[in-house]
């Protein structure tokens, strides 16, 4: 009779130690998976580190200057060449204005058809001056508008040359204006303030303001203390005609005042050395400029250095420049010569 399937005892114990060692083998591929996974997320990373190393470097290599050809280095050449050129026009330029060049008075002087004027005669007033100035136009200086026009015809404008109050439209301000329109013989310096100690500052006004409305060869200054042989100073300053560059005047240099109160104190007498001397300078009561020199202070206006008086501030300026300094007696206005142009009033 056949009966059920019946399992030995050698066989129970067999199967047994198969289960037993089976348990850890499972186990062991657990972890090797777990592993591979770990092992296979790190290279991924890895290869994506990589990647983003390698985009960046070839970003970076096409960012690093390249080699320069020969063609590379002409254009570099080329630049500095014109760098050098540009810094060689601004040094034209420099010395251009240096020598008082301007160009809208150029094309002012080619495309205007009128003469151009011998001098423009300014003289230095005050608001004190009313009989002064009454005393001159009836001796050297023409009196009224037709006489002005006349001179000016023969090239020769002439001037009374006044800043305004310190109290802008005041009585002074109104008495010049009321004589003015009277007289039509001012240059009233709308930007200067009349006062004695800015007397340095007028002459650069005058200057710059007479170069800016009247082309002329010569810009003469003149105290208001001084008569003037108008005729001669005509005569003289034909006969420097066409002269550039000319400062002219009677020259002389002197002690520098450095004790406060005294007559003709300089306030900047510690600039002069341990001698103390001024350098040589016309006299202020008269003197003369050419046209590029008087342009020379128009440009440079603001950055002009003035000292205690005007006739050494100009002649500061002129010391910097290559101005052709002209002593001539005939304007030393207290001299003996007869044929002087000048005598003190």
């Amino acid at each position: 009779m056949e009966g059920l399937p019946t399992t030995t005892k050698g066989e129970r114990r067999w199967r047994s130690k198969n289960m037993q060692t089976s348990s850890p083998s499972l186990v062991m591929a657990f972890f090797s998976c777990v592993a591979w996974l770990y092992v296979a997320g790190r290279l991924w990373q890895d290869a994506e580190n990589r990647k983003m190393l390698s985009d960046i470097l070839k970003k970076n290599l096409e960012q690093r200057p390249k080699v320069l050809t020969v063609e590379d280095k002409l254009m570099v050449l080329g630049c500095n060449d014109l760098d050098k050129r540009i810094a060689e026009a601004e040094m034209e330029l420099t010395l251009a204005k240096s020598q008082g060049y301007l160009k809208n008075h150029l094309r002012q002087s080619e495309s205007s058809s009128e003469k151009k004027l011998l001098a423009v005669i300014g003289v230095f007033t005050g608001f004190g001056s009313y009989v002064m100035r009454q005393t001159f136009r009836g001796s050297w200086m023409p009196r009224g508008d037709d006489a002005l026009k006349k001179l000016e015809e023969r090239g020769v404008v002439i001037r009374f040359v006044i800043g305004r109050s310190a109290n802008r439209g005041d009585s002074l301000d109104r008495n010049i204006d009321e004589e003015n329109h009277k007289t039509r013989d001012f240059l009233i310096l709308e930007g200067h303030e009349e006062a004695e100690e800015e007397r340095p500052k007028k002459v650069k006004f005058f200057f710059s303001t007479a170069v800016q409305n009247w082309d002329a060869e010569f810009y003469v200054k003149v105290e208001d203390r001084i008569d003037i042989d108008l005729e001669g100073l005509i005569g003289f300053l034909e006969h420097r005609r066409g002269q550039d560059s000319a400062y002219i005047g009677c020259m002389k240099s002197g002690e520098v005042v450095s004790e406060v109160g005294k007559d003709w104190y300089e306030p900047d007498w510690w600039k002069f050395g341990d001698e103390k001397t001024y350098f040589r300078h016309a006299t202020g009561s008269l003197f003369v400029l050419s046209k590029n020199l008087v342009q020379y202070i128009n440009i440079n206006s603001a950055s002009l250095k003035t000292y205690g008086f005007d006739d050494t501030s100009v002649g500061s300026w002129m010391m910097g420049i290559q101005a052709t300094y002209i002593d001539d007696n005939r304007l030393c206005c207290g001299s003996i010569r007869q044929d002087k142009v000048c005598s003190l009033a």
